[in-house]
């Protein structure tokens, strides 16, 4: 495991940014995104975005379901959904684009370049909200990525059963489901490598299950150390006896609502 190297690699480095591709400039059609709640005169003191995990609607974390529970547990919240590139929801709403494999394949420049734009746009919308960004499994490791890429997109993030280090996760998964796809190269960012990036402003939380048989609680507590050699505090759970399924849990909820309320108000 290369785990400890590269958090003693981080140690050395933590007074240098992380070259950070610029994320704009393209010309793709949006993803789908979806609101959640009603919009009222008074605008919303946080944004909440949730992007979901790998697998087809049924086999992943319901993240609609998420999103309208979001709204009655955080005061005064705003949810969306945004739905990854070539994904569907369980309405048969999808977003354009290729979705890959669901084998770590996905998680490339080109799609980070369109949820950083899109994400951008809608954060303009509500220049006086703070934004949290939800990361459910897959959908965590875009915003990992992305917060290393682009450091002042969001104001705290979620990270829900997070494969943070994604050559160990895909060596993981290889072994376990025996598809050589998971061992064949890819050109997705690894999260730990661009921990370097992160903002020592962002608040983070990050939540794993306990008996997580997919991306094991190692692939957090690795992110959750290189943040922490950064002076990042981060709100870092590890749920016992729960799986992968976490999104729905009440623990989830609870590190949401405790994320929110630690975030100053923006005038």
């Amino acid at each position: 495991m290369r785990f400890r190297p590269l958090i003693l690699a981080l140690a050395l480095a933590a007074c240098t940014a992380t070259p950070r591709p610029n994320v704009s400039g393209h010309d793709d059609p949006p993803l789908y995104a979806e609101t959640h709640g009603r919009i009222t005169q008074e605008p919303p003191a946080t944004l909440i975005l949730v992007i979901h995990d790998d697998g087809d609607p049924g086999t992943r974390s319901d993240e609609a379901a998420f999103a309208d529970a979001v709204i009655r547990a955080v005061p005064n919240a705003l949810a969306m959904t945004l739905l990854r590139p070539g994904s569907a929801d369980a309405k048969g709403n999808r977003s354009s684009g290729e979705r890959g494999t669901d084998t770590g394949d996905n998680f490339t420049l080109d799609r980070l370049i369109r949820f950083g734009r899109q994400i951008q746009e809608i954060k303009h919308r509500f220049p006086h909200a703070n934004l949290i960004l939800v990361g459910d499994g897959g959908g965590a490791a875009l915003v990992a990525d992305l917060a290393g890429l682009h450091p002042d997109l969001a104001d705290g993030i979620l990270l829900v059963g997070c494969p943070c280090a994604l050559p160990e996760w895909r060596k993981h998964m290889a072994a376990k489901t025996g598809n050589p796809a998971w061992a064949a190269a890819v050109a997705s960012l690894d999260p730990l490598k661009f921990a370097g990036g992160v903002s020592t402003d962002l608040h983070v939380a990050v939540l794993v299950g306990g008996d997580d048989a997919v991306t094991p609680v190692a692939l957090s507590r690795a992110y959750v150390e290189a943040l922490t050699l950064r002076g990042i505090g981060t709100d870092y759970r590890i749920v016992p006896g729960k799986g992968h399924d976490l999104l729905g849990d009440p623990e989830t909820m609870s590190a949401l609502t405790r994320l929110a309320a630690g975030l100053p108000e923006k005038s």
